[in-house]
């Protein structure tokens, strides 16, 4: 068997920061947004393209191996608040709170998507930069691991609805558990989930 090719991590100029968030699609649950700069170059065994394509165990694994490798600011929209602001201003909204709890300064941002909150920083939005840049691409695994692990603790609260399998999105199981049990508390009635449940 071949091994994990060896990955040299390199700061962009000028402490660049990648944003992005996890959970927007979901139907239960909030969104977490993180903003990530490496602190140095540094190498390791490894592969963080775009959170979404690797396993939850390796997500985690890499989470764990470049977590004391980075500055990181968590930022996070509510279900409650979802339901008030709409899933895109509540994202919004979880992006700039990542950006104001971030530990050091910030000479530019890109942001995975094409959408971005008015920031006094310089920005620059980018389609699928969770695939292309380093900074973005942690971002995004962060985002994914702090959300999984919050959608585990809620599925010790609200049994039945397997949050700690879909976190939250959409499965014919999680459409199943809500016709049997109805709405849980973290759920976002803001996106008419009754309406969607006639789909299955």
């Amino acid at each position: 068997m071949g091994t994990t090719p060896l990955l040299l991590l390199k700061s962009l100029p000028g402490n660049t920061a990648g944003i992005d968030e996890a959970g927007r699609g979901a139907l239960a649950g909030p969104v977490v947004a993180c903003c990530v700069v490496f602190k140095e170059s540094f190498s390791f065994h490894g592969d963080i393209n775009d959170s979404k394509r690797l396993s939850p165990k390796k997500r985690n694994q890499l989470f764990n191996d470049i977590i004391p490798h980075i500055h990181l600011g968590i930022g996070m929209a509510t279900h409650r608040l979802i339901n008030k602001k709409n899933i895109l201003n509540a994202t919004l909204m979880a992006m700039k709170t990542a950006i104001r709890r971030f530990p050091a300064s910030i000479g530019h941002a890109i942001i995975d998507g094409n959408t971005a909150p008015k920031l006094t920083i310089s920005y620059e939005t980018m389609v699928k930069a969770d695939a292309k840049i380093p900074e973005v691409m942690m971002a995004s695994i962060c985002a994914k691991v702090i959300r999984d692990r919050l959608m585990h603790k809620y599925h010790r609260i609200y049994t039945g609805y397997g949050f700690d399998g879909h976190k939250g999105y959409g499965t014919k199981k999680h459409y199943n558990a809500l016709f049997d049990l109805g709405h849980c508390p973290i759920h976002r009635t803001s996106f008419n989930l009754t309406k969607q449940l006639t789909l299955f």
